[in-house]
């Protein structure tokens, strides 16, 4: 009876055994989600907060573009290690296509950068009075992308699939095992992309080249003008962009060049 018993515990504690193991194996996966969810959110409160316009609160087009690239560094470097910190739909597909993430994972990012710009938009709206969120300045409501007069849809279009290749170009070299011993400001590079490509096309289209960006603030105002733009333009930029880096350009990480043991570097030097 008491050798049955025996078994019977030692049964039960295998199991709670393999139970233990089995979270702590999927403990990296549910931080990788929840890291997507608050670090989308982070990033669009920041950046959003950061387009707010009225005659008691000045912007200019370069504090925007500046406080975007900002706020994707802030996002990168708190997650990073985490998720990856894509934020983005178009990031998520283009690592997909590249072969940096799995189906499975790809649609838990998409899930969580939805809820985290619906959240991190919420919040904005919760903490700001409503003339700081829809005023003269912005009337379809702060941080809501919308086409510049002077732009046609079809230019719309163009205009945030190149910025979102432009985007994906430099995320994708991030990826390249070439590049595994240069991350340290990833971050950084980032941030000051995001910024550039802002200054670039901010006026024109409002630089989204991230669906879930415009998605927040779209819903909360529910604004929709040319809403599909957002998503068209950055996913078909960012899935041909994945697609020409993979096949054209990727390298294996056994091509990485020791820099330091060259003849360009001892001759930099010698001639320094």
């Amino acid at each position: 009876m008491s050798q049955q018993k025996l078994r019977i515990s030692n049964s039960s504690s295998s199991s709670s055994w393999r139970y233990l193991r089995l979270r702590r194996e999927h403990r990296p996966r549910i931080a990788a989600f929840f890291g997507e969810l608050v670090g989308t959110a982070v990033f669009i409160f920041i950046a959003c907060m950061g387009c707010v316009t009225t005659p008691l609160f000045l912007n200019s087009h370069f504090e925007l573009s500046l406080n975007f690239g900002l706020a994707i560094l802030i996002a990168i470097q708190s997650f990073g290690a985490i998720s990856g910190a894509h934020l983005n739909p178009a990031i998520t597909l283009a690592a997909l296509i590249y072969g940096a993430l799995g189906w499975a994972m790809a649609i838990a990012y998409l899930v969580a950068q939805v809820a985290g710009a619906l959240i991190g938009y919420g919040l904005l709206k919760a903490v700001l009075p409503l003339n700081a969120i829809i005023g003269v300045d912005e009337p379809a409501g702060v941080c809501v992308t919308v086409l510049s007069s002077d732009i046609s849809v079809l230019q719309g279009v163009f205009i945030e699939l190149l910025i979102t290749s432009c985007l994906t170009m430099v995320a994708c070299s991030v990826w390249d095992p070439r590049n595994d011993r240069l991350k340290d400001s990833v971050p950084i590079r980032f941030g000051l992309t995001v910024a550039s490509l802002n200054l670039s096309a901010g006026l024109f289209t409002g630089s989204s080249m991230n669906p879930t960006r415009s998605l927040g603030p779209a819903v909360w105002n529910n604004s929709w003008q040319h809403h599909w733009i957002y998503w068209v333009g950055p996913l078909v930029g960012a899935a041909l962009t994945s697609v020409i880096y993979r096949f054209a350009f990727k390298g294996r990480s056994e091509e990485v060049i020791e820099f330091r043991s060259s003849n360009a570097k001892i001759q930099f030097i010698d001639k320094v």
